[in-house]
């Protein structure tokens, strides 16, 4: 059973908008990028409708659930790829960030759209939660966004290195301007990172419920921030090469994907 007519719509016109942007991924096709950009503003439309409607109508309600969590983090994938598209100009992050936002999308029909986790254990500081999961959902889609950067680079390095000059390398940008946009990604994700935890540490001791930081989730979520400052700290001081600290990257996002799967391991998330 899927959610509403509304919610079916969004997931097919979203279809339908990867249908063109892929075609412009095959054949460089400048007519089926712009039917696919078109398709996909309709659906941040849809997906901006839904996401208020829900929104409002869960205003009075103290429950939290998994299918608001992930609508809004596919909506901000969305938004970050029409801006990318407008501004930059780097067809194959569109196309690789829309796959992943309509994955999401499509898998958050089997979210419980109905139940979620109560907010009773953070009644007095609900405001900070509500900033911490706004926080995390902004520094997840940064650092995603960074993670298909990494992997552009490593692929784009590798073609060079083995001087094949195909028609998906001649449309790629360089390898300069892949780094400095992956940094961006760095520079944004990882203090909305360290700010979500810092709150949601903070409304842990303020709850007097200090004894869930030793919460498997919790201490995994410090571990993907400590891999992302050591990546930070090589670039910075140590000036490791490119491909090095793409594969380190790719290493810390992998464990940022674990961090996310380790939710039904967490004794409260």
């Amino acid at each position: 059973m899927t959610q509403s007519f509304l919610y079916d719509a969004t997931l097919y016109i979203y279809a339908l908008s990867l249908l063109f942007y892929f075609s412009d991924f095959i054949h460089a096709s400048r007519k089926a990028k712009r039917t696919g950009t078109g398709l996909l503003i309709f659906v941040w439309v849809l997906q901006t409708v839904y996401l208020v409607y829900r929104l409002i109508s869960h205003l009075t309600l103290t429950i939290v659930t998994p299918f608001e969590y992930w609508l809004g983090f596919s909506w901000l994938l969305v938004t970050i790829s029409l801006v990318i598209s407008r501004f930059i100009k780097i067809d194959y992050i569109v196309f690789f960030v829309n796959v992943i936002g309509f994955a999401v999308l499509a898998l958050n029909l089997y979210s419980n759209a109905g139940g979620g986790q109560s907010l009773e254990l953070w009644q007095t500081t609900r405001e900070l939660l509500y900033i911490h999961i706004s926080l995390v959902l902004c520094a997840y889609a940064a650092l995603t966004i960074g993670a298909l950067f990494a992997g552009m680079y490593l692929f784009l390095h590798n073609q060079l290195k083995r001087k094949r000059w195909t028609n998906v390398v001649r449309r790629l940008p360089s390898l300069d301007l892949i780094e400095r946009y992956g940094d961006r990604a760095v520079i944004i994700g990882v203090p909305l990172l360290a700010m979500s935890l810092a709150i949601a540490v903070t409304s842990l001791i303020v709850e007097g419920r200090a004894g869930l930081l030793l919460d498997f989730k919790v201490i995994s979520s410090f571990a993907a921030l400590i891999v992302y400052i050591i990546y930070v700290y090589q670039k910075a001081m140590l000036k490791r090469s490119g491909p090095q600290l793409a594969r380190l990257y790719l290493f810390a996002f992998g464990m940022l994907v674990a961090n996310l799967a380790a939710n039904y391991l967490s004794s409260f998330h």
